[in-house]
């Protein structure tokens, strides 16, 4: 792919093109290898190339450790908590164990993808770090290599403030490294209260970890309704130390007094403006992950970045950028870091780059979907409830369900959470919803197919809704949004029992 004339600089040591391929992939986590797996149907020459482990983040450092993390936690909270049912017990925890567990699950997983990149051909897999230079050629080891057209797939990898690692040193922790700890900490700091911050300070703490979560706003899982927030900010302060709306100084580790249990520090400013100081034994960053773009020479093809490294003129659908032969695809492009979007933008991207493009299935942008599975967990779907506002087109009401005192909610002692849907009065369409509470999951599921089809609130409403269940709450919401089409919107509060 010569995007520059060929008297353009070239840093390359190489001499001459080693090899020639219609497709290169870059990066082998979900996008890249969805990608590769989906172009290698249509054309015999595509190649990935892939630096560092042959796994998806989500199995060797995401989504699966995380939960299996959790669910040992959900059993010794169970067991700690069941009082109330007249069930008395205390769990006595094993971390070795449950850490052991965490890992050799995980690979067990990773045991999976391990054997379908093996089954790949060799030649179709370089392991090595790509850069692209100004002729636009790929270079990686020894090879020079031009490709018709180019799927960018490398990831994300943590976010570090500034500095943190050398003044922390190796009581700091990540996503990417919390999971090989060797037994349970004694105490632990969290920074940040999004998805990855929230779901390990909770799991931590239901396993006897004394966790203390920090966030700068006053804001957990990035919620944008201020009434959801509120509630879950309720419910997770039941069990869980939050400093919320607090600004850390500075951080560091203190001189050696044999006692490793309070060897880091955190100096921080709590919400009323008040300094004060934590001090335990490891810090746990979640501030986020940012995309792996940097030092790959991306901007070689023309591709213009913004201040965040995100790629300007993406198509959403696509990946596709601008009229290059370019695909930025997954965490890579830094549209939506999730799984499931990663996989049908990998997909995708493999079926656009080869020529037949009659037997290509373009998967069309997935309907906003998220979930955090902090207990309760946390949903998502659809439109946000600001960008709804920011529309003077659309004319919304939100038709509410409190769990607080929800039937089957209350039987199970999980009745903690609040589920808000945004209805159009229009087209009595789902525009969104957000949502704190039990069986947040399943709810959200089931609204994120009812958008993607194009339900109408009847159509939801038609469905039968099985008694006692804790999505009997979904249906009282649903009702209060039909109640609220009708007549004209004013504040109020719904909450059904279902009894």
């Amino acid at each position: 792919m010569n995007k520059q004339p060929d008297s353009a600089a070239d840093n390359s040591p190489h001499k001459k093109v080693t090899r020639k391929v219609s497709v290169a992939v870059i990066g082998a986590g979900t996008a890249g290898q969805n990608a590769f797996r989906q172009a290698r149907k249509l054309k015999d020459d595509v190649l990935i190339i892939n630096e560092g482990f042959w796994i998806t983040t989500c199995i060797a450092v995401g989504c699966m450790p995380s939960k299996l993390l959790i669910a040992a936690a959900d059993r010794a909270h169970d067991a700690n908590h069941s009082g109330e049912f007249g069930v008395h017990a205390s769990a006595q925890i094993n971390g070795k164990q449950v850490m052991d567990r965490v890992r050799a699950e995980r690979d067990h997983f990773a045991s999976y993808v391990k054997e379908q990149v093996e089954s790949w051909p060799a030649e179709t897999k370089i392991a090595g770090r790509a850069h692209i230079n100004k002729k636009g050629l790929i270079e990686v080891n020894n090879e020079l290599i031009e490709a018709d057209k180019i799927i960018v797939a490398t990831g994300s990898s943590t976010f570090i403030p500034d500095g943190w690692a050398d003044k922390l040193g190796n009581t700091m922790l990540t996503s990417d490294t919390v999971f090989e700890l060797a037994d349970l900490p004694k105490s632990l700091a969290v920074i940040g209260a999004g998805a990855i911050g929230l779901e390990l300070a909770q799991a931590f703490n239901r396993l006897g970890v004394d966790v203390t979560l920090f966030n700068r706003a006053k804001r957990v899982a990035g919620l944008k309704d201020d009434d959801i927030n509120n509630k879950a900010i309720d419910c997770l302060n039941r069990e869980l130390t939050m400093h919320l709306g607090s600004n850390i100084t500075e951080v560091g580790t203190q001189a050696d007094t044999g006692d490793e249990s309070f060897r880091a520090f955190i100096n921080y400013e709590d919400s009323a403006g008040q300094k004060q100081q934590w001090k335990g034994e490891y810090v746990l960053v979640a501030t986020g992950r940012r995309n792996n773009i940097e030092e790959l020479g991306i901007e070689n093809l023309g591709v213009e970045l913004d201040d965040k490294n995100r790629p300007k003129q993406l198509d959403k659908k696509t990946g596709k950028i601008g009229d290059l032969e370019v695909y930025i695809v997954g965490d890579a492009n830094a549209h939506l870091p999730l799984l499931h979007v990663a996989s049908d933008e990998g997909f995708s991207a493999g079926s656009l780059v080869c020529d037949n493009k009659t037997d290509a299935y373009i998967r069309p942008p997935a309907t906003p979907f998220s979930i955090v599975f902090c207990s309760p967990q946390i949903v998502n779907v659809g439109m946000s409830l600001p960008e709804i506002q920011a529309d003077s087109e659309l004319e919304h009401v939100i038709g509410k369900v409190s769990f607080d005192n929800q039937g089957r909610s209350r039987v199970m002692g999980v009745n903690c959470g609040l589920l808000h849907i945004y209805g159009c009065k229009k087209t009595d369409r789902i525009l969104g919803a957000s949502m704190v509470g039990p069986d947040a999951e399943y709810i959200g599921h089931i609204l994120a197919m009812a958008i993607t089809n194009d339900l109408s609130i009847k159509d939801m409403l038609d469905t039968p809704f099985y008694h006692p269940t804790i999505l009997e709450g979904l249906r009282t919401a649903l009702r209060d949004v039909q109640r609220l089409m009708e007549i004209p919107y004013q504040s109020h509060d719904t909450q059904e029992g279902n009894f």
